[in-house]
């Protein structure tokens, strides 16, 4: 699917049965919300919201909330995402002549990365320069929410210094017509650009973009490696260049095809002020806690804008299919790193953080443990809590082969090790917030130097000489009818 606007992507989707208009009054206090909850449980339709209490802009929730979606929005760019990055990351400059020449044939598809400036861009076909956040259907989504939460924005930084951009998807709590919450995590780029302001002084320049080119949503929740620009990504992952449009309230670029654009400022010099809570993917309100406020000094949005929304809470719900198609982009970062790792599955009902199951090909002993404390030291892999290791034939995906797998090759004395570290801010369980308690767990088949002096036995498995004959007269026995 070649178009990459929301308004061009509705008739195509809607054609296929993979959206649905509701033309029925709904209100953003609560109602959008279970709406779109049951129908994503159902494994239903994206869904365009016509007529919203209190706004003039449509709403449009589920939209990722099919891995048939997300194919049909990304194509194969997810799964190239792995690769591409892994090539970003060891690109090497040219030394000699016959290197530069060979460079050549990529020139054209590198070209893709360089983000294209334009004037007179879509998202700032209408100006308010007297903002008004509730002018907007931000949903209010669980009964004991502080308020109204934007919870699919593009909130784009940059460093003070080296002009490194940051873009990540962090929720806004509307504090009222033009401030809101910032509610980005202290291990997140948002944060380290402001820890960077703040120590200059300096107010600090945030712009938010809703909607427009869904990868750009996705990638602002993907867990890039530090130094990879989203919209470089993008860019490579499209074909071609990103739009990008300088905002008008300050120095800040946009995705020029954003359908709303937030400008605005947080100034380090103010108090921090409560936020929260919030009904998060962890199933769980997320407590009040002090951060950082946002200040809307324009907004700017096409003339037929559509806001883009969420709905998280307890998994399994929309941000879960975005995670497992994080997982697979994930993996041959991983791979290039630790190549001994075969696979890798995050469950979704671990809210990401939680369990990470992985597959190794064992080469030595206690190989899982190194495994282990190698994917604690990798990015946001370092919120793990529970890191469960398997032979490589382990099928991970499989959970109930990984339970039986589990209770058949741990001993929980010998084969569990207990560490501390970072994790996750949502993470209610840990004594400290973002300090807590990490295990590993090796379940690979032991060998005599792990200490195992018994034999380990075969597994039970059929003749293939059987298996083979009784396929072929299977149709003999009758039993399919």
């Amino acid at each position: 699917m070649a178009e990459t606007t929301l308004q061009g992507l509705i008739p195509p989707l809607e054609k296929r049965g993979e959206l649905k208009r509701v033309s029925t009054q709904v209100d953003p206090i609560l109602e959008i919300s279970e709406i779109s909850q049951r129908v994503f449980h159902k494994k239903g339709p994206a869904l365009l919201f016509e007529q919203v209490k209190g706004s003039r802009f449509p709403v449009l929730t589920n939209l990722f909330g099919t891995r048939k979606r997300v194919k049909i929005l990304f194509g194969n760019a997810i799964e190239e995402l792995g690769e591409v990055i892994s090539e970003m990351l060891n690109t090497e400059f040219p030394t000699t002549l016959k290197e530069s020449l060979s460079l050549f044939p990529k020139l054209k598809f590198l070209k893709a990365l360089i983000p294209k400036k334009v004037t007179s861009p879509a998202c700032q076909e209408v100006v308010l320069q007297k903002p008004d956040l509730t002018s907007l259907p931000i949903l209010k989504t669980w009964p004991k929410d502080a308020g109204h939460f934007i919870t699919l924005p593009q909130v784009i930084t940059q460093h003070p210094e080296t002009g490194t951009r940051n873009v990540g998807m962090y929720r806004l709590q509307v504090f009222d017509e033009v401030t809101t919450g910032m509610h980005w995590h202290p291990h997140k780029g948002g944060a380290r650009h402001f820890a960077q302001y703040k120590k200059l002084g300096k107010k600090m320049p945030v712009s938010v973009a809703l909607g427009g080119d869904p990868l750009l949503t996705y990638l602002a929740t993907a867990p890039v490696p530090e130094g990879v620009d989203e919209w470089n990504l993008a860019g490579l992952l499209r074909g071609q260049r990103i739009p990008i449009a300088q905002c008008l309230t300050n120095d800040l670029y946009v995705p020029a095809e954003a359908d709303i654009v937030l400008e605005g400022y947080i100034d380090p010099e103010e108090p921090l002020r409560t936020e929260g809570p919030f009904g998060d993917h962890t199933g769980f309100y997320s407590p009040p806690e002090p951060f950082p406020v946002f200040h809307v000094t324009c907004i700017t949005h096409k003339r037929r804008a559509i806001y883009p929304a969420t709905v998280v809470g307890k998994p399994p719900l929309e941000d879960a299919i975005l995670g497992k198609a994080t997982e697979k982009f994930f993996l041959p970062i991983i791979q290039k790193l630790l190549p001994e790792v075969v696979d890798m599955d995050l469950p979704v009902h671990g809210c990401f953080h939680n369990f990470v199951l992985v597959s190794i090909d064992k080469q030595y002993p206690k190989h899982a443990a190194k495994v282990v404390h190698a994917l604690w030291g990798l990015g946001q892999m370092m919120f793990s809590k529970f890191i469960i290791v398997f032979d490589k034939e382990a099928n991970i995906h499989d959970y109930g082969e990984a339970l039986w797998r589990i209770g058949t090759h741990v001993d929980p004395k010998r084969d569990t090790f207990l560490s501390e570290g970072p994790t996750d801010l949502l993470d209610h369980t840990s004594p400290l917030s973002c300090i807590g308690g990490k295990m590993g767990i090796d379940a690979t088949r032991k060998w005599p130097e792990e200490g195992f002096q018994r034999p380990w036995p075969d597994e039970v498995e059929m003749s293939e000489d059987i298996v083979r004959t009784i396929t072929e007269k299977w149709k003999d026995y009758g039993l399919d009818s």
